[in-house]
């Protein structure tokens, strides 16, 4: 395991690939940027923003996804991939957040994984981008990258969260796991370009 102080070396290199990194997907409030990550699961973020402009014109709020019919949402989300068990997720959150918290997305993890279709990485997603709570979204790209760095050691998620988010400030741990998306879809790639990266010198598969 690398210590905090350089854990933030680690950081600060791979920020100089990736300034000002952030979530991918295009959304205006907390609702859209819930749908647009229950849509990529199993996807790309490129296709869901195809498919959301859409999407969000015809479903603008909780109260109208709930109102759609399935088949119609089907349709309207196919090329996202598991578009059936995404399309029940997504009219199962949109009751839960009509019923339980007047349309609105609550901004507290426990409430936000209560939802159907929502784990710990979309709340932390939400919660980081759209609703200013810091929060460290763990997909297989954080895992490949800071398995690879020797910032963790493990393939579990809770526990890789829980190591990164003890290594890192908590005003960093939004910006950090950009960061780590980011290295891993442009350069820490299943083969990577080891040759490239700023932060070769300190990492320990490079090193090895």
């Amino acid at each position: 395991m690398k210590t905090p102080a350089e854990a933030r070396r680690i950081l600060a290199a791979l920020e100089k690939h990736h300034p000002n990194a952030t979530t991918e997907l295009l959304f205006r409030n907390a609702f859209e940027l819930l749908v647009a990550t229950i849509l990529s699961a199993q996807s790309t973020d490129r296709r869901v923003n195809e498919v959301t402009p859409s999407l969000f014109a015809r479903y603008p709020d909780a109260a109208a996804l709930r109102a759609a019919s399935q088949d119609d949402l089907e349709v309207q989300i196919k090329s996202t991939g598991f578009f059936r068990q995404k399309s029940r997720s997504l009219l199962g959150m949109a009751e839960a957040l009509v019923t339980r918290h007047g349309g609105e997305v609550p901004a507290k993890m426990d409430e936000l994984v209560e939802l159907p279709g929502v784990g710990r990485k979309t709340a932390n997603v939400v919660l980081g981008h759209a609703l200013g709570v810091p929060g460290l979204p763990v997909d297989r790209h954080v895992l490949r990258v800071t398995n690879r760095l020797g910032l963790v050691h493990s393939d579990d998620p809770i526990k890789v969260e829980a190591a990164l988010c003890g290594l890192y400030p908590k005003k960093k741990w939004t910006l950090a796991s950009d960061t780590f998306i980011l290295h891993g879809r442009r350069i820490c790639k299943p083969k990577p370009q080891c040759r490239i990266c700023n932060a070769r010198r300190m990492c320990d598969y490079a090193l090895r």
